[in-house]
C-alpha cells in the first residue's frame, strides 16, 4: 500500500455518508420544523393579520410588540425561573438516583433483584392520573401543596431513568470493573471513578428526557400549585387564553420562550442522545 493510499483511506472513512434514507428523512424533518416556524412568524405578526382570512404562513411585515407585551403584562421571567428551579433539581437528583439505581440493578447481585426490577417497569404502564388524588393528599399531609417543592418532588427519580442507565451500564465490558477491584477500589469507587466517566452519553440523555418531561409538566402544577407567583411557564401560558378572546401574537411569544430551552438542551445533547440509543439496544 502506497503512503498516499494510507493516509487517503481514514480520511475517505471519516466522510459523511449518504443513502437513500437521507432523501426521505430531510423532507420529513422540514414536515417536523414547520410548526416551530409557524409558531415563531405568528409571535411576529400583528393581532389583526393573524385574524384575517384566508390566513397568511407569512407576514407581510415583523412586530416584537407580542414579547413587548408579556414581559410588561405578566411576570414571565419569574415563571421561566420557577420552571428553571424545578427542571435544574429534577436533572440533579435524576442523574444521581437513576444512576446509583441503574448500576445497582445491572451489577449487584442482591436477593429480589428481578423481581424488583419487574415490579419497577410495571408502575411505568400506571396512568399518571391514577395517581393524583393519593399523591395529592400525601403531599398535602406533608405540606407541600402550594409550594414549589409540590412541582418538582415527583420529579426526583423515575423508573424510566433507572431503566435507561441499567440498559447502558449493561453495554459496559466488565473487565474494567474488575480491573478497579484489583486496584483496591471499593464498589462506589469503581462506580464514581470508572463506570461513571463512561455514562457521560446516558447521563446526557437522560437530563434531556428529565428537562423534557419536568419543563413541560402542566397537570400535575394545575392542580397541586394555586399561587401565581409560584407558576411554571406552563401555568403562565393558561392566562393567555381566555374564554372569548385570545391574544395569540402575546400566546405565541409565550410558547417560543417557553420552548427555546427545550430545544437548546436538545442540541447541545443531540450527540450523545444518539449515542446512548445505540449503546443501550446492546443488551436487554
Amino acid at each position: 500500500m502506497t503512503p498516499s493510499s494510507e493516509t487517503t483511506a481514514p480520511a475517505s472513512r471519516n466522510k459523511p455518508r449518504f443513502s437513500r434514507w437521507h432523501l426521505f428523512l430531510a423532507p420529513l424533518s422540514l414536515l417536523f420544523l414547520t410548526p416551530l416556524v409557524q409558531m415563531l412568524l405568528t409571535s411576529l405578526t400583528s393581532n389583526s393579520e393573524i385574524n384575517r382570512f384566508p390566513p397568511r404562513f407569512i407576514p407581510s411585515a415583523l412586530h416584537i410588540s407580542g414579547y413587548v407585551r408579556l414581559f410588561s403584562d405578566a411576570p414571565v421571567a419569574r415563571w421561566m425561573m420557577n420552571s428553571a428551579i424545578v427542571s435544574g433539581i429534577a436533572i440533579c437528583s435524576h442523574l444521581v438516583l437513576c444512576s446509583l439505581g441503574g448500576y445497582a440493578y445491572a451489577r449487584l447481585s442482591f436477593r429480589g433483584r428481578t423481581v424488583g426490577f419487574v415490579v419497577l417497569l410495571s408502575t411505568i404502564m400506571i396512568p399518571t392520573q391514577m395517581l393524583m388524588i393519593p399523591t395529592y393528599f400525601m403531599f398535602a399531609k406533608l405540606g407541600l401543596i402550594d409550594t414549589l417543592a409540590a412541582a418538582f418532588v415527583p420529579f426526583l427519580t423515575s423508573a424510566f431513568g433507572i431503566f435507561l442507565m441499567r440498559q447502558f451500564f449493561l453495554s459496559l465490558p466488565k473487565e474494567l470493573e474488575e480491573a478497579g477491584r484489583i486496584d483496591g477500589l471499593s464498589t462506589f469507587g469503581v462506580f464514581f471513578r470508572i463506570v461513571l466517566p463512561l455514562a457521560k452519553p446516558a447521563l446526557a440523555t437522560l437530563a434531556v428526557f428529565t428537562l423534557l418531561n419536568s419543563w413541560n409538566d402542566l397537570l400535575w402544577p394545575l392542580v397541586a400549585i394555586n399561587n401565581p407567583k409560584l407558576y411554571t411557564i406552563q401555568l403562565g401560558l393558561l392566562n393567555f387564553q381566555g374564554a372569548h378572546h385570545v391574544d395569540w401574537q402575546e400566546l405565541m411569544a409565550c410558547n417560543v420562550v417557553a420552548t427555546a430551552p427545550l430545544i437548546l438542551g436538545f442540541l447541545l445533547a443531540q450527540r450523545q442522545f444518539v449515542q446512548t440509543m445505540s449503546f443501550s439496544g446492546l443488551k436487554g
